[in-house]
């Protein structure tokens, strides 16, 4: 199996190479050709060659997108197999369908990680509201307001000096 997803990859190295290439060598070539110009004329300015440069790879991308899109829906539709038919049915990767039942993958890293909030449990009941540890310490929550430069309301600034 890994046998193919390496041969995948490698397809990908392919394809970004192939689609890449027609617009490096285009550069490169308008590079030179303009460098040689540039030489005989003794017209030393560095952005003459920008110009063509940029024409013509959009030029090769134009020419060539329809070819590109192409490789890259093959590439996808590829991967898409190998993700969903190909690597699902391996019996090297594939996991029972109990296997958490057996397994708890977190287990201590989450231990006793809220202990000195009492009321963790209802804050993670009402997980759309602003959590509260007691009365005392609640406040009206009302949101920014809709401006281009919105100034924090207090539950923000809170938040973002860290009380």
């Amino acid at each position: 199996m890994i046998e193919v997803l390496t041969e995948y990859l490698a397809k990908g190295f392919m394809t970004m190479l192939s689609i890449s290439m027609p617009c490096v060598l285009t550069a490169a070539a308008i590079g030179l050709i303009v460098g040689i110009i540039q030489a005989v004329t003794q017209v030393q300015e560095q952005t003459i060659a920008a110009a063509p440069k940029i024409f013509m790879v959009f030029l090769v991308i134009v020419i060539g997108g329809l070819g590109f899109i192409k490789l890259l829906t093959n590439l996808f539709i590829e991967g898409m197999n190998l993700a969903f038919n190909t690597v699902p049915k391996s019996e090297n990767f594939a996991l029972p369908a109990d296997y958490y039942k057996y397994t708890k993958p977190f287990e201590n890293e989450m231990q006793d990680k809220f202990k000195n909030i009492p009321y963790v449990k209802d804050a993670m009941k009402s997980s759309g509201q602003v959590p509260y540890i007691n009365n005392a310490q609640k406040i009206k929550y009302q949101t920014a307001p809709k401006t281009p430069m919105p100034k924090p309301n207090y539950v923000e600034t809170k938040k973002i000096l860290g009380r």
